[in-house]
């Protein structure tokens, strides 16, 4: 879906304050308040906007180590080794990818030694035939979506 230049500052509005009402997001972007509604919805709709739900951080909440693990699945076990996965608290997220492996998951853990016990837990399924681990050392980029948000508007980047 294409978004224009309202669309991109009114995502930039909720990010940086999601709790904001839409009446306050129409006053502050000089839009009507139907006008600003209607963008919304359509966002949501759409699937852009995606949902409204608090931003964790996991060290916060006492898991500070992250790593990504690059799985080999067995043929024809990727939906039982998804399933496996889905049921790991610390595995954040997986994706199929190209390349060396099958899949890649962000893992996180209480600590280096705590991460031997979750990469335990993910490999320690039949599906799984082998698995590199990457411990990350810092976060330089964390995960953003604004400047990707301004491009797809128009803004550049």
């Amino acid at each position: 879906m294409a978004i224009d230049g309202l669309d991109a500052r009114l995502i930039e509005l909720l990010a940086r304050e999601p709790r904001i009402g839409v009446l306050e997001a129409s006053r502050r972007l000089g839009v009507a308040r139907g006008t600003a509604q209607a963008r919304l919805e359509k966002l949501q709709a759409s699937g852009v906007i995606r949902g409204f739900g608090p931003d964790v951080d996991p060290a916060a909440i006492g898991f500070p180590v992250t790593a990504f693990a690059t799985l080999e699945i067995t043929q024809g076990r990727g939906e039982e080794v998804r399933r496996h996965l889905g049921g790991v608290p610390e595995v954040l997220e997986l994706h199929t990818i190209t390349g060396q492996g099958d899949m890649l998951c962000r893992l996180v853990a209480r600590s280096n030694a705590d991460l031997q016990r979750v990469i335990d837990r993910v490999v320690g399924f039949p599906g799984i035939v082998r698995a590199s681990t990457a411990i990350v050392m810092e976060n330089p980029v964390p995960l953003r979506v604004i400047p990707l948000v301004r491009h797809a508007a128009g803004g550049g980047s």
